[in-house]
């Protein structure tokens, strides 16, 4: 059952602009009387871009913070008209899936004051940048316009809609927005939202079941190797404790990532276990075997879910596992 959702009047029409700039129309929403919002892939490269109102009339805006990674703008007015009206913004991070949302812009640069409605699909963490998933319908030209809650609260700005699928949009979070006003945002990225959002995409898409499920293995795969290696990790403590107390005599040739691998290769051990060391060294032998056996299986289940040996050697070699006489 549907609920009726209001569109207050000044988020309808008296905040939200035309912005116009060198390269194509976009749109924008004042939260302050001299201060618009908009994406910023709207402001372009531009350093001033052109305010147009319903009635008409024009203004002049500097384009003072661009945040690529966000792809947010801020807009600043140098001569703002004194009764302008601005949103109440909100925030995204209480935001429900199936709360109703509805989507103000100029639909295609030309239709000014376009609503569309639609609820919230989800909310995705994309890149860093928090999206919200809509259906309400975001064509070309309300990029950069408000994305509304049923209180009037703007909770987003209008960002993409994705053009091979129905039903799908984005808006970045409000609260990215605000973060940007209050000079707390550090870009970590040159990469835009849509262009993370579209590896995500792409990588899903692409993928085949049998490819997700080797890389399922894969993880699982690398997972049973670090516990293995912390049990490898321990044990070389041990091995240095029983070299250290001389229960060895006789050298160990050859080169290893763990030199306790020699037990495995009698050619590289040929001297002998000194007297009152045989417990200490049996018990070395078993701890080695069971890291042994459990990386041989580790091997086998992955080699049968079809995982990469260069894969499955890149993990060996991270955690100082790869022997190439385990199978002795």
């Amino acid at each position: 059952m549907g609920c009726y959702c209001p569109v207050p009047a000044k988020a309808r029409g008296q905040s939200n602009r035309f912005v116009e700039t060198s390269t194509g129309r976009g749109s924008g929403f004042f939260v302050r009387p001299d201060t618009i919002i908009t994406n910023a892939h709207v402001a372009g490269s531009d350093l001033t871009v052109r305010i147009r109102r319903t009635g008409g009339d024009t203004s002049t805006a500097h384009v003072e913070t661009v945040a690529r990674d966000l792809d947010l703008a801020i807009l600043r007015l140098s001569s703002p008209q004194a009764d302008q009206r601005t949103v109440s913004l909100g925030t995204a991070i209480a935001i429900r899936t199936g709360r109703e949302v509805v989507a103000i812009g100029s639909a295609l640069g030309v239709l000014q004051n376009t609503v569309t409605r639609g609820i919230v699909s989800g909310v995705r963490l994309v890149g860093g940048v928090t999206l919200i998933q809509t259906d309400a319908a975001i064509n070309p030209g309300n990029s950069g316009g408000p994305l509304i809650d049923r209180s009037g609260n703007v909770i987003g700005i209008n960002t993409m809609g994705v053009m091979s699928a129905q039903g799908i949009s984005f808006a970045v979070a409000i609260d990215h927005a605000q973060q940007l006003l209050t000079g707390q945002h550090t870009a970590t990225t040159n990469a835009t939202p849509a262009l993370s959002l579209s590896q995500t995409l792409n990588s899903r898409a692409s993928g085949s079941d049998t490819d997700m499920a080797r890389e399922q293995a894969g993880r699982a795969y690398e997972e049973t190797i670090a516990q293995l290696a912390k049990r490898a990790d321990a044990l070389d403590d041990y091995w240095r404790r029983f070299r250290s107390a001389t229960c060895y005599l006789g050298a160990i040739s050859g080169r290893f990532d763990r030199e306790w691998f020699a037990l495995f290769d009698r050619r590289a051990m040929q001297g002998s276990v000194a007297n009152g060391c045989e417990s200490s060294f049996t018990d070395a032998q078993q701890q080695a075997n069971a890291v042994r056996d459990g990386v041989v299986a580790a091997e086998e289940a992955a080699r049968r879910a079809d995982v990469y040996p260069g894969m499955r050697r890149d993990v060996l070699r991270k955690y100082k596992l790869d022997y190439a006489g385990w199978q002795r």
